[in-house]
Order: C-alpha cells, then sequence, then structure tokens
C-alpha cells in the first residue's frame, strides 16, 4: 500500500475534527477573535479601498447572497461577500496576528460567514459549527505557515 502524502494525512485530520473538541479557554478566545475581526471590519466599511472594492464587486450576482458587515441591503455571492469583507477587515491592518506573520481571522472569518449564509434555511449551521469552521480555518492557515519556507524569513524581510 502506498503510504499516505502529508497533505491526505493533513486532509484526514482536519475532516476529522469536531465540535466536541473545542476546550472552553477555545471557544472563549474564537468568540474574542471573531468580535474584534467584526468590529475591525465594520470599522474598515468606511475606507476608500473598501468603498472601491465593494463598487467593482456589484457586478457579480447569483442565486446565493452573503450579506455585506454592516450594509444589511447589499448582498453578493458568498465569494465575493466574502472578498468584499476580508477587505474591510484588512484595510484598517488592525486584525490580529501572529508569528510568523499572518491576519489569521481577517482571512478566515469573512469566508466561513459568507458561506453559512449561503447554506439552505433548512440546513443552516448552528453557532457551536461556526467556531468549528473558523478554528478549523485558523488551524489550517497556521499549519501552511509553520512550514512555509517563504514565512519563516518574514522577520527578517522586514
Amino acid at each position: 500500500f502506498p503510504s499516505q502524502t502529508v497533505t491526505e494525512n493533513f486532509a484526514k485530520v482536519i475532516h476529522g475534527l469536531n465540535a466536541n473538541q473545542l476546550t472552553d479557554q477555545v471557544i472563549q478566545r474564537s468568540k474574542r477573535m471573531i468580535l474584534d475581526t467584526l468590529g475591525v471590519g465594520l470599522l474598515g466599511t468606511s475606507t476608500e479601498v473598501w468603498h472601491k472594492v465593494a463598487q467593482y464587486s456589484k457586478i457579480y450576482s447569483s442565486d446565493l447572497s452573503s450579506t455585506i458587515w454592516g450594509h444589511l441591503d447589499f448582498q453578493l455571492p458568498p465569494l465575493y461577500a466574502a472578498f468584499v469583507n476580508g477587505v474591510a477587515v484588512h484595510s484598517m491592518d488592525f486584525d490580529d496576528t501572529w508569528h510568523p506573520a499572518t491576519h489569521p481571522s481577517g482571512a478566515v472569518l469573512p469566508a466561513v460567514i459568507a458561506l453559512s449564509e449561503a447554506f439552505p434555511q433548512k440546513k443552516k449551521i448552528s453557532g457551536l459549527e461556526l467556531l468549528l469552521a473558523f478554528n478549523v480555518g485558523i488551524e489550517v492557515q497556521g499549519r501552511l505557515l509553520h512550514f512555509s519556507r517563504e514565512a519563516r524569513n518574514i522577520p527578517k524581510r522586514y
């Protein structure tokens, strides 16, 4: 039998995670990260770059839609809603960070929320499932950065 690749092994571990594995400490920290990211994202909707991206993205539509934070009447396909909300978070550059240098929540939360909104009403995910998806996204990002040769030299390059 061929042995599993690193990618296959990583995917198996990630796929096997469930909400019961989230500790109280992880849940509390995740909620704080999410609240911080939403706050920074809402503030980011006042930036010039956000307005440009939001205006450009209005050309896209689909049967599925997700909300643009702070603008309940403005909806886009989930991919573009995640992008526009992510730009809002990053445009302020106050979102969370860790070493190696990355802004984990600003990349993960907009995607998780946009996708969760796109689920059919009868298949909506729970808050705990959203926290699990958020943490899986953070974990994947962290592990990819940990193994990236590019990320190792970031502090030296700046």
